[in-house]
């Protein structure tokens, strides 16, 4: 995979990142900020796993802060990984429960978007909804797929994981609410996920899903959108089999943004 100029810091003897004022302040900005605006648009699943967590609001977490809350919710961890990890390592983490963590903080300069997962996303982002079992077990059973599949099919199931566990929307109450980590760790893409103009939502189709193109690097034109969360925890190994099989013999749909110059 690509390098980035992050790199992860080490974990000491007792298992401990010693972190930077200015990283603490990194992170006590982003929560902050984003704590104002998930109060209206986050779904209640992610705000109550909030509340467990009960992460501070001064400094960067530790790891084992958070593991204590996960792993009695649902038997999940985080891992501390390298700023940038295959897709070997990332399946083989979470198809053992453990969510892959890189030990960085974005720097001020990249305070409002980085395309490589720091600790923020992961932690802000992703760790509220995996005290959900529902969430979870869902989690768990796509990483189970994607480490036993070829590398043309963990491509396609990249797809899934990216519009429901990084970008998912769900509706609740007659409204719109956020449950996806890449939404939720983002001030621009929450505002953007909810208000922009142009952008599309539609209901989760698993075939739909497989078949859409999507790129990281800008805010996304397409969201799929759950009832509940029953519907993630429906999804069986053979319904998401049955879908890639169809998806693949589709192909792709027409992306809906320009191609990445270069």
């Amino acid at each position: 995979m690509k390098g980035n100029k992050y790199v992860s810091h080490p974990i000491d003897a007792t298992g401990q990142v010693s972190w930077s004022a200015e990283e603490d302040s990194i992170w006590a900005f982003l929560v902050e900020r984003q704590l104002r605006r998930s109060v209206d648009t986050a779904c209640s699943v992610y705000l109550e796993g909030l509340d467990k967590l009960k992460l501070p609001k001064d400094r960067v977490p530790q790891l084992e802060e958070v593991n204590a809350v996960l792993r009695q919710c649902s038997g999940w961890e985080l891992a501390a990984v390298p700023a940038l990890i295959d897709f070997d390592t990332f399946f083989d983490l979470l198809a053992s429960r453990r969510f892959p963590c890189a030990t960085f903080i974005r720097t001020s300069e990249e305070i409002d978007y980085l395309q490589e997962p720091d600790i923020f996303h992961e932690i802000f982002g992703h760790c509220p909804m995996l005290t959900d079992p529902r969430f979870a077990d869902f989690t768990h059973r796509y990483a189970k797929m994607g480490k036993a599949a070829c590398h043309k099919d963990r491509v396609r199931l990249a797809r899934l994981y990216w519009f429901t566990v990084e970008f998912g929307l769900i509706r609740e109450a007659g409204k719109t609410k956020i449950y996806g980590g890449g939404i939720l760790s983002s001030i621009g893409e929450t505002e953007h996920a909810l208000h922009a103009p142009a952008v599309i939502h539609e209901n989760l189709d698993l075939v739909q899903a497989l078949r859409t193109p999507y790129r990281i690097d800008i805010m996304q034109p397409k969201y799929f959108v759950l009832n509940s969360l029953d519907e993630l925890e429906n999804l069986s190994e053979e319904r998401i089999l049955a879908a890639l099989a169809e998806a693949t013999s589709l192909g792709l749909l027409p992306a809906l943004f320009p191609p990445k110059a270069g």
